[in-house]
């Protein structure tokens, strides 16, 4: 029997929880519009005529709550994963809705949004400093990805299970990165000499090489495994991309910029 485009979309969301801004793709979708219709088109035509903005202080404010945020969502994901182990790691899936830790798992996934929303300040600092070259493709993919797969995969098919995964290894890695353009922007001079800046790259690629190979071995290992096929192919896909994309920026920022200067 042929679907309508309304009889899939009757009895979702599959999480009857309402949220503000996460009951349903929607707002994400005019948040994502707003974002970009900001940083390419209101952004520059307001800066077009203007100098630079000093949001120096604004940025430290930022990246230190951006840290604490992240750091928070990492132990509360430790403990949530590690000590009250409510997945088997071979099939994470989704867990039911009368589950008792259904609950932790719907606030994790949400915080985890609102903070993703909270990350397109970024390029907001981007557009008020000028500073054009930084908002690349890789930049506001990666923004705009997150902004809106996270509640198109609640509202489809519901909080929590192996998506947990990224959540997770995404906030450690934002702790990192967010801790480095903290200190960066409290001692400019220094951003040159951080040796450590490259890795915070490699650690992104590490993070979707993870991705990648716990949906290969779960389909590989465990073919039984109820977690939905779809998206375990779309996270084959986005994870994919992104080391792609990741390795392109490692490549051409620190290996081919080395070789051109030496």
């Amino acid at each position: 029997m042929n679907l309508t485009l309304l009889d899939y979309f009757r009895g979702l969301p599959a999480d009857p929880v309402r949220l503000p801004l996460f009951s349903s793709p929607l707002p994400a979708i005019v948040i994502t519009f707003g974002y970009l219709l900001l940083i390419f088109k209101v952004g520059p035509d307001f800066m077009k005529s203007r100098k630079p903005y000093n949001v120096r202080n604004a940025m430290l404010i930022y990246n230190f709550c951006q840290v604490i945020m992240n750091a928070v969502l990492f132990v509360m994901g430790t403990e949530y994963l590690f000590v009250q182990k409510p997945y088997d790691f071979r099939c994470m899936k989704t867990l039911p809705l009368d589950h008792p830790c259904k609950t932790a798992d719907r606030w994790f996934t949400y915080f985890y949004f609102l903070n993703k929303v909270f990350d397109l300040m970024d390029t907001v600092f981007f557009v008020l400093r000028r500073s054009t070259k930084q908002i690349t493709v890789l930049h506001v993919y990666h923004h705009a990805l997150m902004v809106l797969g996270v509640p198109m995969v609640n509202y489809f098919y519901g909080p929590g299970g192996q998506y947990n995964t990224m959540g997770y290894l995404n906030t450690f890695v934002h702790v990192v990165m967010y801790a480095y353009y903290f200190v960066s922007a409290w001692y400019p001079q220094m951003k040159d000499k951080m040796w450590w800046k490259q890795y915070i790259t490699k650690l992104q690629v590490l993070q979707f090489m993870i991705l990648f190979a716990q949906a290969i071995l779960t389909m590989w290992l465990n073919p039984g495994c109820s977690f939905p096929r779809t998206l375990q192919y779309l996270q084959i896909a986005v994870s994919t991309s992104m080391m792609v994309m990741f390795g392109n920026f490692y490549y051409q920022t620190y290996v081919r910029a080395k070789s051109k200067k030496q």
